[in-house]
């Protein structure tokens, strides 16, 4: 019996081999869900990409367009890492959160990342603190509905890499993954959660209300 939850990989997503045209096309459908809030938030945000992948594809994007960006995962390419925009942390969430300056960011991006994790809550719990009161979080997970088609994308069809469907720890439909956003902090007021890819993922977008 464990004592503690123990990380269970070793490597980033993209890390040890090249995403297959159905890891693209899922990230694709993410941006189109980001997009708009990068075109609401106004010049130069600080952005948090959690569990960003070794390659950090979704922060390279609008590198342009943010003042600075926080990237962890396990494992960083030395391309992001040496980014002068860019403050990389290579280590496991939630604990790669800790060192973070509390209101640091007004974006956190979490990109089919919580599925992972033993710590769900911690690491949202985490997600409300650095969020800049005015600022917005940003999760997507696989929905249970999800999981069937992942899991014979990747065991079936070999379209999807194997060891990322064997890591997954939890899947999260709109009723899972909000009242742990509740528990976090966010106001229900503030949540906007729910399905899309289809009904294969969970996307919630929680803004931080400002201070009076």
């Amino acid at each position: 019996m464990k004592s503690a939850p123990e990380i269970s990989r070793a490597s980033s997503y993209g890390q040890d081999y090249a995403p297959t045209w159905v890891d693209c096309f899922g990230v694709w459908l993410s941006w189109q869900k980001i997009r708009p809030v990068f075109d609401r938030m106004g010049s130069q945000p600080r952005l948090g990409d959690f569990g960003a992948g070794y390659h950090a594809a979704l922060t390279r994007q609008v590198l342009g367009r943010v003042s600075k960006a926080v990237v962890i995962d396990l494992q960083l390419s030395p391309g992001i890492k040496n980014h002068p925009k860019v403050q990389a942390v290579e280590g496991a969430l939630p604990d790669a959160l800790e060192a973070l300056a509390s209101e640091s960011l007004d974006i956190i991006i979490c990109n089919s990342v919580i599925e992972h994790l033993w710590e769900p809550q911690k690491t949202l719990d985490h997600f409300y603190r650095l969020l800049a009161p005015g600022g917005c979080c940003l999760v997507n997970v696989p929905s249970w509905r999800g999981k069937w088609f992942l899991e014979f994308s990747a065991f079936r069809l070999g379209l999807s890499p194997v060891t990322e469907m064997n890591d997954h720890k939890n899947y999260y439909d709109p009723k899972d993954l909000w009242p742990l956003l509740v528990r976090a902090g966010f106001q229900p007021s503030d949540i906007a959660c729910g399905t899309h890819k289809f009904g294969l993922n969970t996307f919630a977008n929680c803004r931080k209300v400002a201070s009076n």
